[in-house]
């Protein structure tokens, strides 16, 4: 039976591949400078890592064509984000469901800022499984290779792209155990050019801070929990 394309990542399968694509991306994670994150994720019960490591997270969660969450906003439109408004980005398949700009990625992005992103290789035993489980909706998977190529052309660092995951989507594959080239996911890192910011803290602020900075003129927040 037909799925809606995000409740896919609610399946034992992509909690498998979504906590292997944690394991891979966490050591560069935890390295990074600075003190907002933004979290865009097709997961819906998805959430920043924890500990948070950076002191403001925004989360957005795809869905319909919309991105819900702390902001709510169209899919189809620019960010509703100031240029360079966040040290780190995580997209977690954010670009399976619709095609979002990597341009409008990289424009949010500070520079120096680390850039992580993942998602089903196309090239993988993955895809037939996702073709039949939501009837065609992969047609906005991309290839690794090609995001890198475009990140380059943006003037942006990739610095590793790394396939994860198993070599089949099995509902009882075990965690933390990759197959190399042969895995359904991938991680790619990368850093956009330019100098890290390095922000002064005179004091701790909580992980659950309210979103104030970053918002573009206009924008506003959204009033899903």
């Amino acid at each position: 039976m037909r799925q809606r394309a995000q409740d896919i990542y609610a399946s034992a399968p992509m909690r498998s591949l979504l906590a292997d694509e944690t394991v891979a991306y966490m050591p560069d994670v935890r390295r990074c400078a600075g003190s907002r994150a933004l979290l865009l994720s097709a997961a819906a019960a998805d959430g920043p890592p924890n500990p948070p490591y950076l002191g403001q997270w925004v989360t957005l969660r795809l869905a319909e064509g919309r991105l819900g969450g702390d902001v709510s906003a169209s899919a189809n439109e620019p960010l509703p984000f100031l240029d360079g408004a966040f040290d780190l980005i995580l997209l977690r398949h954010a670009l399976e469901l619709v095609p979002l700009s990597l341009d409008e990625i990289v424009r949010v992005l500070t520079p120096g800022g680390l850039l992580v992103l993942t998602g089903i290789s196309p090239l993988s035993g993955w895809t037939p499984w996702w073709l039949w489980r939501t009837r065609g909706s992969a047609a906005h998977a991309r290839s690794p290779l090609e995001l890198a190529a475009r990140l380059r052309r943006a003037e942006v660092l990739v610095e590793r792209v790394q396939r994860v995951g198993q070599l089949l989507p099995l509902s009882n594959a075990p965690t933390g155990k990759t197959p190399g080239w042969l895995g359904g996911g991938y991680v790619l890192v990368a850093r956009k050019k330019g100098p890290a910011s390095v922000p002064i803290r005179l004091r701790p602020k909580p992980a659950t801070a309210p979103v104030r900075a970053g918002l573009a003129p206009g924008a506003r927040r959204s009033s899903v929990s």
